[in-house]
């Protein structure tokens, strides 16, 4: 599995390229994906502010585009 996702980019940036990482925001308890902060917040941002371990959040969305 190649790790394409980092915690360095935007929420709003993985959705808009892999729509199917909505899913795993929602999972892991940022439903705040689609929110206006999402387009500026990067992924360690949002899973701080979340109390979420970001590097295990990122893990699981590069399991969620690497599904085939």
């Amino acid at each position: 599995m190649s790790e394409t996702i980092k915690k360095e980019m935007t929420i709003g940036e993985v959705v808009a390229r892999w729509p199917q990482t909505a899913g795993t925001f929602m999972e892991w308890g940022m439903h705040c994906y689609g929110c206006a902060v999402a387009q500026f917040e990067n992924i360690e941002q949002g899973a701080v502010a979340h109390g979420i371990d970001a590097d295990g959040l990122v893990k699981a969305l590069n399991e969620s585009i690497n599904k085939e």
